[in-house]
C-alpha cells in the first residue's frame, strides 16, 4: 500500500504511537519515525519508547500545531490513535496537510475504517464508523488527497505534488481556503489555522528530495531554491565537512561505536551536521532547533532524512526524565545564559541524561568555564579539552562522561 522500500519514503509521524512498535518495524526499512503519545502517568508509553532505543516524544495532535516545520514527514501513522471521530477533525487533517511533504502518504487504521469488517464489541457502532469515515474521505476530497488503498482496517490517502490539477478541477475554491500571510515553519506555541498551506507550483521547493541515503549528503530544496534567507549552498557544504571532523574528534572522549550510546540530543542542531556525521553509528540525533533563533533551518534538516523539533530551552524538553545517553550542546549557553541562565539548563540536561550518560558542550572559552563550575555542582565528571582544532580555536569542549568514576569513589 506504501512504498517502504527504496528510499521514496525516509520519515515518518506515528501519531498515538504507544511504546513505538511501529517505528521499531520500520527501521527495517531505513526509515525514521517520529513517535508521539500523550502524557500518562500510569502508562509511560514514550518512556518505555526511549528505553527502547526509539525516537519519541510527549505530543498530540490538538489545536495547536506539532513543533514541526512544513514538509517534514514522508509519511503520517495513525492506529487507533482516536483522532478521527473527534470535534477537530478538519483542524487535524489541516495539520497532517501540513506536515506531509508533496506526495506524502497519510495511513489511518483501526476505527472508524474497520466498520465493514467490525469486531464484536464494535458492531453496534458500526455504522456510527461508517458515517464518521465518509466525514473524513469529505474532508480529504478538500485537501485534494486521492485514496491510494483501502484493505481490511487500514486506508490510504497520498496528498498532491502540487494543487495546480485541484484548482483545476474546483475543489480547492471550497473551504478550507488557502493560507495566506503566515509561516508554515512557525510551529512554536501556535494555534492550527483554519486553511490548506499551498503547495508550490514546481514539483516541490527547489526540487524533489533525492531518495535515501542519498539526500543526507545532497543539497536541501530549501537551500538550493534560496527558500532559507542568508545560508548559501557553499556555507551548507562547508559545514557538513566541519562536523565530520568535529565527530571524528569526539571519538577520541567518547567511544560512539560500542554500543553503549543510541539516543543522542542535539541542543542546536543548525544544518544538522552533526547528526548526519553521527549517521555512521548505531545511534538516532533528535535534532533541536531552538525556537527563539532568526534562521529557522529544522526543514532543511528534515530534508536530508533526519528528524528533530522546535524547542526554547528555558522550558522543559518533552520527555520523561533518564531518557537521552548523550546530550550535544553547540553555542547554546551563550545563546540562552541571558535568558534564563546556566544552572537552570545544566538542571534540565541532568534530568534528560540517563545514569552515567554523557555530554559535550562546545563554547567560548569562558563559557565553558562558567559551565564547568555549575556541572561540579551537580557532581558531574567533566574536564575542559580543546577542540579539534587546537589550543588556538576560539572554542573549548566540556567533556561530561557520568559512567568514570570519581577518585574518591572507586567503582
Amino acid at each position: 500500500m506504501v512504498p517502504l522500500r527504496g528510499g521514496e519514503v525516509r520519515t515518518a509521524l506515528d501519531v498515538g504511537s504507544g511504546v513505538a512498535s511501529f517505528g521499531d518495524y520500520l527501521l527495517n526499512y531505513g526509515i525514521l519515525t517520529m513517535s508521539i503519545d500523550r502524557r500518562n502517568r500510569h502508562k509511560a508509553q514514550v518512556q518505555l519508547a526511549l528505553e527502547r532505543g526509539l525516537p519519541a516524544m510527549i505530543a498530540a495532535l490538538g489545536v495547536q500545531r506539532l513543533p514541526y516545520p512544513t514538509r517534514s514527514f514522508d509519511m503520517v501513522h495513525c492506529a487507533g490513535c482516536f483522532v478521527p471521530g473527534n470535534s477537530h477533525d478538519e483542524l487535524c487533517m489541516l495539520e497532517i496537510d501540513r506536515l506531509l511533504r508533496p506526495g506524502g502518504y497519510w495511513v489511518l487504521s483501526m476505527p472508524p475504517i474497520s466498520w465493514k469488517t467490525p469486531y464484536d464489541d464494535l458492531s453496534p457502532t458500526a455504522k456510527d464508523m461508517q458515517g464518521e469515515q465518509s466525514a473524513l474521505e469529505d474532508i480529504a476530497k478538500k485537501l485534494c488527497w486521492s485514496k491510494v488503498s483501502e484493505n481490511g482496517t487500514t486506508v490510504v490517502w497520498r496528498k498532491p505534488i502540487n494543487h495546480i490539477q485541484c484548482e483545476q478541477d474546483g475543489e480547492i475554491l471550497r473551504s478550507p481556503p488557502f493560507c495566506t500571510g503566515e509561516d508554515a515553519d512557525n510551529a512554536w506555541y501556535v494555534n492550527i489555522s483554519m486553511c490548506l498551506t499551498r503547495l508550490p507550483r514546481v514539483e516541490l521547493a527547489g526540487g524533489a528530495v533525492e531518495k535515501w541515503p542519498q539526500r543526507l549528503t545532497a543539497v536541501p530544496p530549501r537551500i538550493a531554491n534560496g527558500e532559507t534567507k542568508g545560508m548559501p549552498i557553499q556555507t551548507y557544504k562547508l559545514d557538513s565537512l566541519n562536523w565530520n571532523k568535529r565527530v571524528d574528534f569526539y571519538q577520541t572522549y567518547l567511544n560512539l561505536s560500542h554500543g553503549s550510546y543510541r539516543n543522542i540530543m542535539d541542543m542546536n542542531a543548525g544544518f544538522g551536521g552533526f547528526a548526519a556525521a553521527m549517521s555512521a553509528y548505531p545511534v538516532w540525533v533528535m535534532n533541536v532547533v531552538p525556537a527563539n533563533l532568526t534562521n529557522n533551518t529544522l526543514g532543511i534538516i528534515y530534508e536530508r532524512g533526519l528528524i528533530g523539533t522546535y524547542m526554547d530551552w528555558c522550558e522543559s524538553f518533552s520527555t520523561y526524565p533518564r531518557t537521552y545517553d548523550v546530550i550535544h550542546a553547540n553555542g547554546v549557553f551563550s545563546l540562552y545564559m541571558d535568558k534564563c541562565g546556566i544552572p537552570y539548563i545544566l538542571l534540565e540536561m541532568d534530568r534528560i541524561l540517563r545514569p552515567g550518560g554523557a555530554a559535550i558542550i562546545r563554547d567560548t572559552p569562558d563559557v565553558v568555564h562558567k559551565v564547568k563550575d555549575a556541572a561540579d555542582r551537580l557532581h558531574w565528571h567533566s574536564q575542559i579539552v580543546d577542540t579539534e582544532n587546537g589550543a588556538l580555536d576560539p572554542e573549548k569542549l566540556l567533556i561530561v562522561d557520568n559512567s568514570l568514576p570519581f577518585p574518591d569513589h572507586p567503582s
